[in-house]
């Protein structure tokens, strides 16, 4: 990957999950940690409960509903913000973010976290990892009504903080996402290669990507 152009670069828009933090503790929670519940809740095998889960799973993957602890609850009739803490001691930052943030704000750059992350799902990672020192901004998807993946999360985005796509840094490590912050204009995009640290690298297709932090901050 060839150095950032730091000097074009004046706003550093992050993610979150896989991004700073280590995905493994959400990919425990939602692949392993739930379906073990809901199957004890409702009196079924693991297997059909994962039968059950996965074709929700699959229908709302990409909305807000996706990422919104209350749709879940509902959905599932499983307190969900009581079992996310269960698992809680996986929250981890991913190696040398949190050096990352803070050259960041050393030298100068707007640094704002925009998650799809819920704002108490939010909550419990801060509780966990201190991370608010290093933002501007800690921005939920759910605060404007859309999730990353679609353009009015990006307009919404512009009129409340009046980034320019043009001079931004976004770094996310879902493909998605990234291909929504293209089309909105942010000329600066990086993918994660290895999002959750238990599970191999990844292909990040057309994104060039982001595997060592301090790399990142050669130029800086």
């Amino acid at each position: 990957m060839l150095p950032l152009a730091w000097r074009d670069i004046d706003t550093v828009l992050l993610d979150m999950d896989g991004t700073l933090l280590d995905l493994h503790y959400d990919n425990h929670f939602w692949l392993e940690l739930l379906p073990q519940r809901y199957a004890e809740h409702h009196g079924i095998s693991r297997a059909m409960a994962e039968l059950e889960i996965q074709p929700l799973f699959e229908r709302h993957a990409g909305s807000l509903n996706w990422y919104c602890l209350d749709f879940w609850t509902r959905e599932l009739n499983l307190p969900i913000r009581e079992l996310k803490q269960q698992s809680a001691d996986l929250i981890a930052l991913r190696p040398d973010a949190d050096t990352f943030l803070a050259a960041l704000r050393e030298a100068g750059k707007r640094v704002i976290l925009i998650t799809n992350a819920h704002r108490d799902s939010l909550s419990l990672k801060l509780e966990r990892v201190a991370l608010a020192p290093y933002f501007e901004r800690m921005i939920s998807s759910h605060d404007y009504g859309f999730p990353k993946e679609n353009q009015q999360f990006w307009s919404a985005l512009r009129a409340d903080t009046g980034f320019d796509p043009s001079r931004s840094l976004f770094i996310d490590d879902t493909l998605a996402i990234l291909r929504s912050a293209r089309a909105f204009g942010v000329a600066h995009l990086l993918a994660v290669r290895q999002p959750d640290s238990r599970k191999p690298a990844r292909d990040t297709e057309e994104f060039a990507a982001q595997e060592d932090y301090r790399v990142l901050l050669e130029g800086l």
